[in-house]
C-alpha cells in the first residue's frame, strides 16, 4: 500500500500459478479471480491489471493460450478494472496471472493487524480446494463437485470492498496458501489477541473432500506443512479429527475472506455477503483477549 493523499492509498500485488484445471478458459478465469482477491482483502477497488504470461508456445497450441487469455480479460472485465497489457515469455509449462492496483481509503483500509477482542469470525467461502484440485489430479472427485469448486475458486471477493467503504470490518485476510490456520495465526499474532474456532461450523465445499481426505489420502504436500506450522500456535480438542484439522490447514486457491467483524455489525455484513451471493456467510468463531497459551484454540 501507498498513500498517495490523505485519503487515498494506491494497493499493488501480483499473483500467478501453474493450471489447476484442464479447461484453460476456467483455468484463465480462476487465476485472474486469485489475482485481483488481495486488493479486495484490503478493502480496495481494483483499476488496472496486467498479465503476466509464461507458455511453452511451441508446444501449446495458440487457440489453448488465447482461451486462458480470455478468461482472465472477462474475469478483469467483471471486476470493472481495466486490463491494461502486460508481458509474456517463454516457459517451460504454463504459469498465469496478474499484476493489479487498486485504490483504497487508507483510513477505512482492512488490514491483518485490526482485531479486537469479541470480534465474531466470518469466512465467506467454503474450504478444501487445495483436497479438491489433488483429486482433479487423480482422478478420483466427481463431476459436480468439480463444478462446484471451479464455481468457488472463480467468484470474486467483491464483499470486501464494501465492507471497508461502509466501516463494517477493520480486520480481515483472504484464506489462500497457508490455509485457514496459518492465515488465523498470522492475523492473530499482528493483532497481539487470540482465536477460538468451532469446527462443526466451518463449512467444506462438500461431504467429498472429507471422503477423499479419510478413504483416498487425498492430501496435498503444501496442505500436510501447513498443518504441521500452524501446531506450533494451535491447541485443537479432543474431538477434532484428523481429517477437519486437514481441512483447517488446507491449501487454497482463490480462497474467500476471513473477516473479524465487530458484533454490532453482524447483521449488515451478512447481508453484503447474501446480496453478493457469497457461497457461504459462515461465523465459525470469535477472536479472544490476549494471553497465555495458544494462539488459535480449535474446539
Amino acid at each position: 500500500m501507498y498513500r498517495l493523499t490523505d485519503d487515498l492509498a494506491m494497493v499493488q500485488t501480483v499473483d500467478f500459478f501453474t493450471p489447476i484445471v484442464d479447461d484453460p478458459y476456467l483455468y484463465g478465469q480462476i487465476a485472474a479471480t486469485n489475482s485481483l482477491s488481495d486488493v479486495y482483502a484490503m478493502g480496495g477497488r481494483p483499476v488496472t491489471a496486467m498479465n503476466v504470461v509464461g507458455m511453452p508456445a511451441d508446444i501449446l497450441p495458440l487457440d489453448i493460450i488465447h482461451e486462458i487469455l480470455r478468461g482472465g480479460a472477462d474475469k478483469v472485465a467483471e471486476a470493472e478494472c481495466a486490463l491494461a497489457g502486460g508481458h509474456s515469455i517463454k516457459n517451460p509449462e504454463p504459469i498465469y496471472g496478474l499484476s493489479v492496483t487498486g485504490m483504497v481509503n487508507p483510513n477505512r483500509m482492512i488490514t491483518n493487524a485490526g482485531a479486537e477482542s469479541g470480534d465474531l469470525l466470518v469466512l465467506t467461502k467454503p474450504l478444501g480446494t487445495g483436497i479438491l484440485t489433488t483429486g482433479i489430479k487423480r482422478g478420483l472427485t466427481s463431476g459436480e463437485v468439480v463444478m462446484r469448486g471451479i464455481d468457488l475458486m472463480s467468484r470474486l471477493n467483491t464483499p470486501g470492498q464494501e465492507l471497508a467503504a461502509e466501516g463494517l470490518v477493520k480486520c480481515a485476510t483472504d484464506v489462500t496458501g497457508f490455509g485457514l490456520l496459518g492465515h488465523l495465526v498470522s492475523l492473530c499474532r499482528s493483532s497481539g489477541v487470540r482465536a477460538t474456532i468451532h469446527s462443526e461450523d466451518v463449512p467444506a465445499i462438500d461431504d467429498e473432500i472429507i471422503r477423499l481426505i479419510e478413504e483416498e489420502e487425498c492430501v496435498p504436500g503444501g496442505t500436510k506443512q501447513n498443518l504441521k506450522t500452524a501446531e506450533a500456535d494451535t491447541g485443537f480438542g479432543m474431538s477434532v479429527s484428523g481429517s477437519l484439522r486437514y481441512l483447517l490447514a488446507d491449501a487454497q486457491t482463490s480462497g474467500g475472506l476471513l473477516c473479524c467483524v465487530p458484533e454490532q455489525n453482524l447483521n449488515r455484513v451478512l447481508e453484503i455477503l447474501s446480496e453478493a451471493n457469497t457461497l457461504t456467510q459462515s461465523v465459525i468463531g470469535r477472536i479472544t483477549p490476549a494471553g497465555e497459551g495458544d494462539l488459535v484454540s480449535v474446539v
